[in-house]
């Protein structure tokens, strides 16, 4: 599994931290290649992340910014990505397990302690598999394709 990161200038020290504590357990989690600088914006971090776990068969996403909101909506809008603004382990349980979702939207606000415990939840948590989730999944996949059919 490849784990994609980037953060804006508001989360830049915390993906520091995050990293270097996958790291430590094992996990690489790879930048995506753009420059943090007090001047940068959200979306462009967003929506990179967004294609490359897009075109990375199975692989994940972490987003942080001052709140994961921007990057959540941002995140989104990129064909393919079901990103979870997570404010807990919950969170990121019912968003990947329930809601398919492939990105992990943070606030770095959160502290470093509770983002640990928020990521590898997501990280360990496994797909959906019950019925009910899968056949909500797709319809979220059919309608982004343009072949669901609204009720």
């Amino acid at each position: 599994m490849k784990l994609f990161i980037a953060a804006d200038h508001l989360g830049v020290e915390v993906k520091k931290e995050l990293i270097e504590y996958l790291k430590s357990n094992e996990i690489e989690a790879l930048e995506i290649g753009i420059e943090n600088s007090e001047l940068d914006d959200y979306p462009d971090f967003a929506f990179k992340l967004g294609r490359l776990v897009r075109e990375n068969e199975n692989s994940l996403g972490i987003l942080i910014c001052g709140n994961g909101v921007g990057m959540a909506i941002a995140a989104n809008k990129v064909d393919g990505i079901r990103c979870v603004r997570a404010v807990d382990s919950d969170d990121a349980f019912k968003g990947k397990n329930h809601n398919g979702a492939n990105v992990l939207a943070l606030g770095a606000n959160l502290g470093i302690e509770r983002i640990k415990e928020i990521v590898d939840t997501f990280i360990s948590t496994k797909p959906a598999s019950l019925d009910r989730y899968v056949n909500r999944i797709n319809k979220i996949i059919s309608y982004e394709n343009g072949e669901y059919n609204e009720l």
